[in-house]
C-alpha cells in the first residue's frame, strides 16, 4: 500500500491523536463547520472509484489553519439499501482512522478531523488519496457495497447551502424509530467502534436509546448485523428484564461483562447514576450532576461557554469518557431526549435544570409542557446561585425535592455529636471531585477527619495542614 498512497493503512494506527503542536491542518470540528454523509445510490449513477473535490486542497492549506470539510460518499450494489447509510457513514470513523496522520472523531455534523504534520511531510498534499483509500476499504471491508464515489467540500459556501439538507437527512433517519420501543423487541444491537479510543466501552443501542454518537438507532444496528454478522455493530439478546423502569436486561449484562474484560458486568440503559451507560468520547451531550441543587445539567458540543458549575463541555466531556461508568456524568446522543423513557429512573425531565439553549430549542417539542419553561438556560443562569433562584421562581419540581430533603435532614448539633467523621453525601460518593469543592469539619473535639472518596479523582495542586493553636 506504501506504493499507492502516501501513508501507510492499518488498524494499528486507529486511537493515533494528533494534538495541536503536531497538526498540520483542522478540518471541520468544533470551530469551524462540516460533515459527512452517505448516500445510497442507483448503480447507474456512480462512477466507481470518482473523486471530486469542491474548494481548496490540502497543499492550497496554511499550517496551523482550520477549514471548513465535508464528506459525502455515494454507494451503489444489489444488497445497498437506505437503512445501511447510517452504518456506511459511521464506518467513515473506522477508515479514516485507519489512515497515518489523520485523526477522525465524532460523527454527523460534528465530525473533526486533524492531519499531522508529518504526514504531510511524507508527501499527503492533497485530499484525493485520503478518499481513495477510505473508498478502498469501503469495499473490501463492505462486500456489497459494488460501487462508490466521494465528494469532498471545503468551501464554506457550499457547504452551508447544503446544511439544512443533511440535516433533515439525519432527522428523518432518527424519526424511524418514534413508535418502537425496548419493551416492543427482544434483541438489542450493541457497537464498539469507539473502542480504539476508548477500550471498554460497549454502546448498547435499543429502540429507545440510540447510539452515543447520534448516528445508530436501533434499525440501523440491524441492517448492519444482518449484512456484516462479523462487523462493530451486533445483536444483543435482550434476555430476561431485571428492572423495567431502569432498563437492565440480562443480556446486556452478560455482553457487558465479556467486552469490557471484566470492567463491570451490570448496565442500566435508563438511569443516570446507578450502574449508567458507559460514555465512550463520540457522544454527543454530556450530562452532569448538581449537587448544590441536585438536579441534572446538559451540555453539547456546540456550546463554547462554561455551564453552572463552572466547567466547559471539554472539561466535562474529558472526566466522561474513555468508556468508563462515571456516576455524575453521562454521555448520550441527542436523539435519547426524546425517549419517553430518558433517565426515568432518575426522574427524567423532572430532574433537569440546566441546557443551553440552542440545545433546549433543538429539542423543545419533546421537553414536557409542564417543565419546559422550568429548565434554565445560560439566558436565565450563569451560576450556581442564579439557577437555583431560577428554579425556586419558576417552581421547578425539583424544589420539591429540597424540601423533603431538608425535613428528612437531622439539626446540625445533633450532626456534630453523633458523626464525628466525614464522609462524602450519598449522591456524591463515587463522583469524580476534580473541580468540586469539599467542606470539611472545623471541630476540634473529633480527634482528627476521616475522608472517603469512592472511585474519585482528586486534582489538588497544594495542602496545607496547619494546628489550630
Amino acid at each position: 500500500m506504501a506504493d499507492e498512497y502516501p501513508f501507510e493503512i492499518s488498524p494499528m494506527f486507529e486511537g493515533e491523536r494528533i494534538r495541536k503542536d503536531g497538526m498540520h491542518v483542522e478540518l471541520s470540528g468544533p470551530k469551524s463547520k462540516g460533515y459527512e454523509l452517505v448516500r445510497a445510490t442507483p448503480m447507474d449513477e456512480i462512477e466507481d472509484g470518482k473523486f471530486t473535490l469542491i474548494g481548496p486542497d490540502l497543499s492550497e492549506m496554511e499550517e496551523g489553519s482550520r477549514h471548513p470539510f465535508a464528506m459525502i460518499y455515494k454507494i451503489a450494489g444489489e444488497l445497498v439499501e437506505e437503512d445501511l447509510e447510517s452504518i456506511v457513514e459511521r464506518r467513515n470513523h473506522d477508515f479514516q482512522n485507519y489512515i497515518q496522520g489523520l485523526m477522525h472523531l465524532n460523527q454527523r455534523y460534528d465530525v473533526w478531523i486533524r492531519v499531522s504534520k508529518d504526514a504531510v511531510a511524507k508527501g499527503l498534499t492533497s485530499f484525493e488519496p485520503i478518499a481513495q483509500a477510505v473508498m478502498m476499504l469501503f469495499k473490501n471491508e463492505l462486500p456489497f457495497i459494488e460501487k462508490v464515489e466521494a465528494v469532498y467540500i471545503t468551501d464554506l459556501a457550499e457547504i452551508e447551502k447544503e446544511m439544512d439538507n443533511v440535516k433533515a437527512i439525519y432527522k428523518s433517519r432518527d424519526d424511524r424509530t418514534r413508535d418502537l420501543h425496548d419493551e416492543d423487541v427482544d434483541t438489542f444491537y450493541g457497537c464498539t467502534l469507539c473502542q480504539s479510543f476508548a477500550p471498554s466501552n460497549v454502546c448498547v443501542i435499543t429502540p429507545d436509546r440510540i447510539s452515543l454518537c447520534g448516528a445508530i438507532n436501533w434499525f440501523d444496528g440491524r441492517a448492519a448485523a444482518k449484512v456484516d454478522p462479523e462487523g462493530p455493530q451486533f445483536a444483543i439478546p435482550k434476555g430476561d428484564t431485571i428492572d423495567t423502569v431502569a432498563g437492565e436486561y440480562s443480556g446486556v449484562n452478560d455482553l457487558a461483562k465479556s467486552l469490557s474484560s471484566g470492567e463491570y458486568d451490570r448496565i442500566n440503559l435508563h438511569s443516570f447514576f446507578d450502574y449508567p451507560h458507559t460514555s465512550c468520547g463520540c457522544f454527543e451531550v454530556v450530562g452532569f450532576y448538581i449537587p448544590e441543587v441536585d438536579g441534572i445539567g446538559w451540555v453539547d458540543r456546540d456550546y463554547a461557554g462554561v455551564a453552572p458549575n463552572g466547567l466547559p463541555f471539554s472539561t466535562m466531556a474529558g472526566q466522561t469518557g474513555g468508556g468508563k461508568q462515571v456516576v455524575g456524568f453521562l454521555g448520550i446522543g441527542i436523539n435519547y431526549f426524546r425517549s419517553p423513557k430518558f433517565i426515568q429512573s432518575d426522574g427524567g425531565w423532572d430532574r433537569v435544570v440546566w441546557m443551553p439553549k440552542h440545545l433546549k430549542d433543538r429539542v423543545l417539542a419533546d421537553i414536557p409542557a409542564d417543565i419546559a419553561e422550568k429548565v434554565a438556560t445560560e439566558e436565565d443562569a450563569a451560576d450556581l446561585d442564579s439557577l437555583k433562584n431560577f428554579l425556586t421562581e419558576k417552581d421547578h419540581p425539583i424544589v420539591q425535592r429540597w424540601e423533603v430533603e431538608a425535613e428528612e435532614e437531622p439539626e446540625a448539633e445533633e450532626e456534630v455529636q453523633e458523626t464525628p467523621a466525614f464522609a462524602a453525601p450519598p449522591m456524591m460518593q463515587g463522583m469524580p471531585m476534580q473541580g468540586m469543592p469539599m467542606m470539611m469539619p472545623t471541630s476540634s473535639d473529633t480527634g482528627g477527619i476521616k475522608i472517603i472518596l469512592k472511585n474519585a479523582k482528586v486534582s489538588i495542586e497544594k495542602v496545607i495542614i496547619q494546628k489550630k493553636e
